[in-house]
């Protein structure tokens, strides 16, 4: 199964689903650091013991761990960029299924398409570089390098037609 998809002048990359047991754990936690202090501040109130300013801290400090970690579950889980081509200007955007990040927009000349491999863990993987030296977009969706050598191969006859 390929991980991306070109449609006329959009490219698709799709992230490999994680394994159901680490995505269940990641979006239990996700949850837990949000249900768990709000429980815990309701419990102290309902035997009236009264309210303090601690539980707004923890509770701020807990929703922040858990928009991450929903964040990191949600990626592993629907994660995919989508790369629009119109001429030399180039949309990104990061998709994380329930919501999706700021679209960036840049203008690149000339537009080459590159890999770059992946130092930690697997060597036989990469990632897409599209642009030169000082403009360029680096994706973060892993794909392996035989993959994305068929990828530019496909971006260099497909996307310079449009």
């Amino acid at each position: 199964m390929d991980s991306y998809l070109i449609e006329e002048n959009k490219l698709t990359l799709q992230v490999k689903k994680s394994p159901l047991f680490i995505r269940s754990m990641l979006f239990l936690f996700s949850f837990l650091s949000f249900l768990l202090p709000l429980g815990g501040m309701i419990g102290y109130m309902a035997i009236n013991k009264g309210f303090h300013v601690s539980f707004l801290i923890g509770l701020f400090i807990f929703s922040l761990m858990g928009i991450y970690l929903l964040r990191i579950a949600l990626w592993n889980t629907y994660g995919k960029e989508e790369i629009t081509f119109n001429g030399k200007h180039i949309s990104y955007l990061v998709d994380y299924g329930w919501f999706k990040d700021a679209l960036k927009v840049k203008e690149i000349d000339p537009i080459c398409y590159s890999s770059k491999p992946i130092e930690l863990g697997d060597n036989n993987q990469a990632v897409l570089v599209i642009g030169g030296n000082e403009d360029k977009f680096e994706c973060v969706t892993r794909i392996p390098t035989i993959e994305i050598e068929k990828l530019i191969a496909e971006l260099n006859i497909v996307i310079d037609k449009h």
